[in-house]
C-alpha cells in the first residue's frame, strides 16, 4: 500500500494528514488555506504527496444528519475528483476537531498555540479512523 491523504476542510484553514507507506499510521502533515483557496492548495498537495487515495472529511451532526458544511464537503470532493488521478472519498469526521483539541491540550499545548496545527491533527484522527477500519475489513 502507498500513502493515503486525508483533508479536514475548513473555511479558514484546511488540515492535511498522510499515512505511512504501509498504510498503518496517520501523521499530521500540513495546514493549507481554507475557503476558496482550498481546492488549488489540495490539488497541489496531492501532486506533491502522490497518494493512492484522498479522504475528505464529511461533517455530520451528532444525530447523523447532514448540514450545509456537509454539502460544501461533497461539492469540494466532486471538484477534487475531476482534478486528481486517484480516488477521492468522503469519510465521517464527527468529533475529530474536538479530539484533536483534547490531544493537543493534554500534550501541554495552550489553546492559542493550537491554531496552526489543530486542523492537521483533526485530519490525522480522520485518517487513522479510516486506516483502522480498513485494517479490519
Amino acid at each position: 500500500m502507498s500513502r493515503i491523504m486525508a483533508v479536514d476542510l475548513g473555511t479558514v484553514r484546511t488540515g492535511v494528514a498522510v499515512s505511512d507507506e504501509l498504510g498503518m499510521l496517520a501523521q499530521p502533515w500540513k495546514t493549507l488555506p481554507g475557503g476558496d483557496a482550498a481546492l488549488e492548495a489540495v490539488v497541489s498537495a496531492v501532486g506533491e504527496v502522490k497518494p493512492v487515495r484522498v479522504l475528505v472529511g464529511l461533517p455530520r451532526n451528532m444525530d447523523g444528519t447532514y448540514g450545509p458544511a456537509a454539502e460544501g464537503a461533497r461539492a469540494f470532493a466532486e471538484q477534487l475528483k475531476s482534478r486528481v488521478q486517484c480516488p477521492v472519498d468522503l469519510w465521517d469526521e464527527r468529533l475529530t476537531t474536538v479530539s484533536a483539541q483534547r490531544a493537543l491540550r493534554e500534550s501541554g499545548r495552550k489553546a492559542r498555540d493550537q491554531r496552526g496545527v489543530v486542523d492537521q491533527v483533526a485530519a490525522q484522527f480522520l485518517l487513522q479512523s479510516w486506516l483502522d477500519r480498513s485494517a479490519c475489513a
